[in-house]
């Protein structure tokens, strides 16, 4: 998960604060001891946590807080909202040029994910209409054209590369000029990475800036490198000058040192955060919603985001019927089960839920894989059975589970426990028609 380690340590130092009457001082700089040791060792750059508990202590100590009625909601506010300042205030988008086509200019070392980012990107920024263009420009690594035409083919995105040409600026211009012949309003280049930065490098890079002019330059940087990713992003800045960074890898982070300092120390925006392997799985960063996710407080609105694009209205409405009226099948289950895998892992799904403490959701990746043993039995089941359990038999059941690869015991389960489902379902769905809040607890099958 996400920032685990960081979220349960500071979730852990304030729920001492959070119900008291009243606080001290004294109370205060136990909790800023406590938040200082969190950060610390989630690698956040030592002079940013300086700063930070600076800001924080000032604010919380102040007379107003101490003697409100409820300090300790205050002192979480005020830590809330210097988290959000502290990675940025707001969301910051990327801009697009007046007069297309637009062009990004991806930078980075070898290894940060830049060539599938660049992918990534192109995809996201597809969905709002733009027309992209993606350019292999890293002429050394061995397979590195082959690997953006790759992913060029699976989003069924134009890649443009110029075999013959060892010129990196040589092919950048040649795109522009495919890229304005073709109709292509966003042209992203994929550039040559290094394993450590270095003067050969940089003069590459500044050559194809001062040949294309990009729009944008984004540096992609690995998360799970900490400080070492804050370091890359002041060299970048430095010498190159960049104008927003993407941090990969954000689901494998869990100290998250790297978002949490790269803003303060650069002074370059983070704008959109690499969450999964999958080349959907990049979201524009929000600050607001990292420090509630961070916190506890959850992050409904990219929960609701990522619902709208998975979900079907229409099915939605389709199946609030079907469990009304006790209709609802084995179908129907496993097409909400693969809508709810589209949202991404369930741990990561969860961690958006306010309350849901980062503690607990450790060890989720069991629920992941009963998932798909769930998956496996409902798909090795006959169209008859999936619409009419009640026909499964013995020997059926044997069956299904030789063709899942389960145990004829997990079969016999969630065949209960779907069973179960329905019936609190409606239960539920008709409650709620009367103005309760329904029955007990809904217990899913994995």
């Amino acid at each position: 998960m996400v920032f685990e380690g960081l979220s349960e340590k500071l979730q852990g130092a304030m729920k001492k604060l959070r119900g008291k009457g009243r606080v001290t001082e004294k109370d205060v700089k136990g909790m800023m001891r406590e938040i200082r040791l969190a950060l610390l060792e989630a690698d956040v750059n030592f002079r940013v946590v300086k700063d930070f508990i600076s800001k924080v202590s000032e604010r919380a100590v102040g007379q107003d807080v101490l003697d409100s009625l409820t300090p300790g909601q205050q002192i979480i506010k005020i830590v809330h909202e210097e988290l959000i300042s502290l990675m940025g205030d707001s969301n910051s988008k990327v801009t697009f040029s007046s007069t297309p086509p637009t062009v990004y200019m991806m930078v980075g070392l070898q290894g940060s994910g830049k060539t599938t980012t660049t992918g990534k990107l192109a995809n996201l920024l597809r969905k709002q209409g733009k027309n992209p263009l993606l350019v292999a420009c890293d002429v050394y690594r061995p397979a590195a054209i082959k690997q953006l035409q790759v992913v060029g083919t699976q989003l069924d995105i134009q890649v443009f590369s110029m075999e013959n040409k060892k010129k990196p600026v040589d092919i950048a211009k040649g795109a522009i000029e495919y890229a304005k012949s073709r109709q292509h309003d966003l042209v992203i280049i994929d550039t040559a990475g290094r394993l450590h930065i270095d003067a050969e490098l940089m003069d590459e890079l500044k050559n194809i800036k001062n040949a294309v002019k990009p729009h944008e330059i984004l540096l992609v940087v690995d998360s799970m490198t900490g400080q070492d990713a804050v370091n890359v992003a002041e060299s970048f800045d430095e010498k190159l000058g960049v104008d927003g960074i993407i941090l990969t890898k954000l689901d494998g982070d869990t100290r998250g040192g790297a978002a949490l300092s790269v803003k303060a120390v650069t002074g370059k925006p983070i704008k959109f955060t690499g969450i999964g392997e999958k080349l959907s799985e990049i979201e524009p960063f929000y600050p607001d919603r990292m420090a509630s996710r961070i916190l506890g407080m959850g992050d409904m609105l990219s929960l609701i985001e990522k619902a709208q694009e998975a979900f079907d209205e229409k099915k939605a409405i389709e199946l609030e019927k079907k469990m009304r009226t006790l209709q609802f099948t084995f179908d129907d289950f496993l097409d909400q089960m693969q809508q709810l895998k589209k949202m991404g892992p369930l741990s990561q799904v969860l961690g958006m839920l306010p309350g849901v403490d980062a503690g607990s959701l450790k060890n989720m990746n069991v629920d992941e894989k009963k998932m798909s043993h769930v998956e496996a039995i409902i798909k090795s089941m006959t169209k008859k059975e999936r619409i009419d359990p009640s026909i499964i038999n013995g020997s059926r059941r044997k069956r299904i589970a030789q063709g899942s690869g389960t145990t004829v015991q997990e079969v016999n389960r969630l065949l209960k426990e779907f069973q179960e489902m329905k019936k609190m379902m409606k239960m539920m769905t008709d409650a709620g028609k009367r103005g309760r809040k329904g029955f007990g607890k809904l217990k899913l099958p994995f």
